[in-house]
This record gives C-alpha cells, sequence and structure tokens, in this order.
C-alpha cells in the first residue's frame, strides 16, 4: 500500500513538474533573453505581467506587441491563446513581413489610395496594397521601438514619437499605449496621443487569437463568435470600403446571435470572395460605451471565451485567410490558414475619405483617447 502511495505522489509530482515553466522561462514558454537587443540601436526587450489568478501577458517594446497571453482553460491549465514568435529578430521585417501582436499606427486599416486631405491640402501616404495605405505604410508603427515609460508586474505603458511627414502623415504626433492586467483575467488598452498640427489617427492592436492555444490541431472555424453590431461596411475587390452601411440581417454577416464562424465563411456571397473570407468591419452597436460586450469568441476545445469591450465605433474582424505556413511561430508551429482571428477595435476602414462617417482628425490641443478590453473566462 505505501508503495502504490509513493507511485502516486512521484507520479503528481512529474505531472506538476511537466507543467511548471522552466526556470527563467515565462508561463508561456519564452525565455527573456531571446529578447534582448536593439533595432535602429534603440533596446529592446520582454516585459511580463502577471495577477494573482495566474494570466500571464508578455509584452515586447518592438511594435508594442503582445507576444503571448496565458490564460487557463476549463481545466486549469494554462494555454497561450495569441500567435506569435519565440524570439524578438523573428519580429524584424528582414525575417518576417508581420503584424503579429502590435500596435498599428498612425493609421490602422486602410486608406483610399494612400490620400487623404486635410484643411484642403492633400497628402500622399504609402501605397503597400492594392494601391492602397495599409496599416500606416510598410514601414508603421508596428516595425517601431517604443520607449518603456512605466514598467511594473500589472501594467507597461510605451511611448512612441511620429514627427512631421512620418510615412507622409502630417503632424507632430507623441502617443503613448498602456497595457494593465487587471485581477478578473482581463487585459485593458488604452491609446493616448496629441498632435502639433491636425492629422488623421486611428490606432488598434493586431494580435492573432487562437483560444485553443493550439494552432497546429485547431483552427478557429469551429469557434463560436458574436458580434454586437447590426451593420458592417461592404469591400470592393481590393478590400476598399464603399462607403455604404448595410445591414447585416439577412447575411452572412449577421453574428448578433453566437454562430460558428466555419458555418457560412465558404457560402457563395460577393463580400466574401471580395475578403477571401471574413476580412471586415463591423458597425458596433454599442456607442462607444466600454461597459457592452463589442463581440464574443468563444472556443468549445479548451472552454475558454474572450469578450471584447471598446469605445470605438468598430470592429475589424480577419480570421487569417492570408495565412499560409509559410510562417513558422512560437514552438515551430507552422500558420496555416485560419488559425486564427483577429479582433481590432477601431475606426472604420477609409474613415479620413468618408465624411459621413465618424471623424479620425486629430487637432492641436485635442487628445486622442481609445481604450480596448480584452477579459478572458471560461463557458
Amino acid at each position: 500500500m505505501k508503495k502504490n502511495i509513493c507511485i502516486i505522489f512521484l507520479a503528481a509530482a512529474l505531472s506538476l513538474a511537466a507543467c511548471a515553466p522552466k526556470k527563467g522561462l515565462t508561463v508561456s514558454g519564452l525565455n527573456p533573453a531571446d529578447f534582448e537587443g536593439r533595432y535602429n540601436d534603440l533596446p529592446v526587450a520582454l516585459y511580463t505581467l502577471k495577477n494573482a489568478s495566474g494570466m500571464e501577458v508578455c509584452i515586447t517594446n518592438f511594435g508594442g506587441r503582445i507576444v503571448s497571453v496565458s490564460v487557463p482553460d476549463r481545466r486549469g491549465a494554462m494555454r497561450d491563446v495569441v500567435l506569435g514568435f519565440d524570439k524578438i529578430t523573428d519580429y524584424y521585417p528582414e525575417q518576417n513581413d508581420s503584424n503579429f501582436g502590435a500596435v498599428i499606427g498612425r493609421y490602422g486599416n486602410r486608406i483610399n489610395q494612400g490620400r487623404i486631405t486635410i484643411d484642403s491640402v492633400m497628402y500622399q501616404l504609402p501605397q503597400n496594397n492594392y494601391g492602397h495605405c495599409l496599416h500606416g505604410g510598410p514601414d508603421g508603427w508596428h516595425y517601431r521601438v517604443f520607449a518603456v515609460v512605466e514598467a511594473d508586474s500589472r501594467h507597461i505603458k510605451l511611448a512612441l514619437d511620429s514627427p512631421d511627414g512620418d510615412a507622409g502623415f502630417p503632424g507632430n504626433v507623441s502617443a503613448t499605449v498602456t497595457y494593465t492586467l487587471l485581477d478578473d483575467n482581463a487585459l485593458r488598452l488604452d491609446y493616448e496621443a496629441t498632435t502639433d498640427a491636425p492629422t488623421v489617427i486611428n490606432l488598434t492592436n493586431h494580435s492573432y487569437f487562437n483560444l485553443s492555444g493550439d494552432p497546429a490541431s485547431h483552427t478557429i472555424l469551429d469557434d463560436v463568435l458574436t458580434i454586437n453590431a447590426s451593420g458592417f461596411t461592404p469591400i470592393d475587390d481590393t478590400f476598399m470600403t464603399t462607403g455604404e452601411i448595410a445591414p447585416v440581417e439577412g447575411t452572412v454577416f449577421d453574428f448578433r446571435q453566437p454562430c460558428l464562424i466555419g458555418e457560412r465563411i465558404d457560402a457563395d456571397d460577393a463580400q466574401l470572395r471580395n475578403g477571401h473570407g471574413y476580412d471586415h468591419n463591423w458597425v458596433l452597436d454599442t456607442d462607444g460605451d466600454i461597459s457592452k460586450e463589442a463581440a464574443v469568441l468563444y472556443c468549445p476545445a479548451s472552454g475558454i471565451e474572450m469578450k471584447v469591450y471598446t469605445t470605438e465605433p468598430g470592429l475589424q474582424v480577419y480570421v487569417g485567410n492570408f495565412l499560409d505556413g509559410s510562417v513558422r511561430g512560437k514552438k515551430g508551429v507552422k500558420y496555416e490558414i485560419r488559425t486564427a482571428v483577429c479582433m481590432e477595435t477601431q475606426h472604420y476602414p477609409d474613415s479620413p475619405n468618408k465624411p459621413q462617417w465618424p471623424s479620425v482628425e486629430l487637432r492641436p490641443g485635442e487628445t486622442y483617447r481609445t481604450s480596448t478590453i480584452y477579459a478572458f473566462g471560461i463557458k
């Protein structure tokens, strides 16, 4: 009997040892030493946030990127639910052209033909996607080194100065993004920016979520999505918004009730063909109230649920249609098509050229402020 008890305790100890992070590693298995370096002669590193519940978020100041988010599944096992890389050099554009987990600026999403007009002056921006300016151009903020203003175990505040003429955008812009890990397993993102000349700004985060924690085996097609939106902005075959806000009712874009992402993604629908699947902006019914659920993503495989709250009027949902297995991420996993979903809170694409939509202009003396919360739990 004693022998059997010893065997049981030994098995339990070995099991706990296998689950525990190796010395010096994060819960998600990252080695902080692999994120130490310099880019454009500026220091980059990995910063780890933890709360009392054991949730962990790892962030690098290169691009202000979320590298990992570890949350408990229905059995209490920790799962890393965002895509990314094991070392900082894999995030560099020389190695991978990617925006995994990054702050997107100055303008998230697309601007038609890369042209904006402010006070009758036209500015030409980079044209890096079907002739449009996408995510601030090829040298957007996702490839900038942010200064670390504040950092402790629960929050990190990053800052970036974007000079007048940066990627063609006018005005010297000073921006900050603060990541705060809350006690209830929610990650809050707060953005602020000021300018010394009229400009446009639309900041967001480009994390790729796979709530199974196992993108090698699970796509997001069997995940359940709910979006609190009765309208969306249709696009043409260059992914540019047409200026219309179309009702979702009676269409494959109606996620007001929970629906599998993959249930209608291959339907015979012109908008799905234009987006190669879902890659559209939904017009939220939340009126900028961060206490209202903007969207809910649920993974039956893990039991993990993520609720999205935001002050923004729109939500771009992109389901990894252009992931093709050519990129190897954390633990050497190939990121195949539709193995993640992005939930980008934002103003609508090409808002500078659509005066009927909420304005993205920022003027001297004003402060741009926006907040988003990704709240994790078990359903």
